[in-house]
């Protein structure tokens, strides 16, 4: 939504202030058009691997959509983590190795439908789980690791945001190529009537136009809502570290729930009362 008023007001502010002194119809050069596109899907290609260019294509739609990584679905998933080890304090644990291995047809995961959804955050969460059960690393070593997949995560997930970034870069430049090759078509031509040599150079304008326009205009936006997508795609993860981390180090439940809530953007953390009391609505309500 946001990106779309934001595309007006550029196009707006540029083309629209120039249609009050200017004709519009000479900004319409379909070629120069048909070149910084080609450009920038050529470069975008040439730069990137299949993998990259799969996982940008695949990211780009997010841009449209709001962010489900809201104070609901962080209540959701403390509230998840408070019952998992409260099951675990009182049972041992033991009592979710079923849940972990089949965490599907888990009626403790399958409460929270939005968090079981989220396949990345389940996997995190039961792989950790599974190594607590398994008792044969101590917190330092799972810390160690927990780091060492959020880093790998962090790095993947600002790949469509990097290479957004290098192809809005690359646009001016390629601007600069459509005009050259205007000027060059323009100096074999010096003999044409001024009418037309100004159309000629009118074009090769428009392509300098274009890049900058649609670079830092267009693809700029993108690569930036890309990389705060990624930024917050990775606190999910720092929540539930910091609070299986705290388990393993002997803080009950409700104390463990606590180290999460407190590393969430302000946004979107709960406030102490406010999870609280939903948890103790939850429980009510078994």
């Amino acid at each position: 939504m946001f990106l779309f008023i934001g595309y007006a007001i550029i196009l707006a502010s540029s083309v629209g202030t120039y249609s009050v002194h200017g004709s519009l119809p000479a900004l319409w050069m379909p070629l120069e058009y048909v070149a910084i596109l080609g450009l920038m899907a050529g470069g975008f290609i040439a730069g990137n691997g299949t993998k990259e260019i799969k996982a940008t294509l695949a990211a780009l739609p997010s841009v449209l959509k709001g962010s489900k990584f809201s104070k609901a679905l962080y209540i959701d998933l403390l509230a998840m983590l408070f019952e998992v080890l409260a099951k675990v304090r009182k049972e041992g644990l033991m009592s979710i190795e079923n849940d972990i291995e089949h965490p599907h047809e888990s009626p403790l995961f399958n409460k929270y439908p939005d968090i079981a959804a989220d396949h990345h955050a389940m996997e995190f969460i039961t792989d950790y789980l599974r190594m607590m059960v398994g008792g044969n690393l101590n917190a330092f070593e799972i810390e160690n690791l927990m780091d060492l997949e959020i880093e790998t995560h962090h790095h993947e997930a600002h790949v469509p945001a990097h290479i957004m970034a290098k192809t809005a870069d690359g646009l001016p430049a390629f601007g600069i190529v459509v005009a050259v090759m205007g000027v060059v078509n323009v100096m074999g031509s010096v003999g044409e009537p001024p009418a037309i040599l100004g159309k000629m150079i009118g074009g090769a304008l428009v392509g300098t136009f274009l890049g900058i326009l649609v670079s830092y205009g267009f693809v700029a936006p993108i690569a930036s809502k890309l990389e705060q997508k990624a930024e917050e795609s990775g606190k999910i993860f720092q929540c539930i570290k910091m609070v299986l981390l705290a388990s393993m180090n002997g803080y009950a439940p409700q104390v463990a729930v606590e180290f999460g809530r407190k590393v969430l953007y302000s946004s979107d953390r709960p406030g102490f009362l406010e999870l609280e009391e939903e948890m103790k609505n939850r429980k009510g309500k078994k």
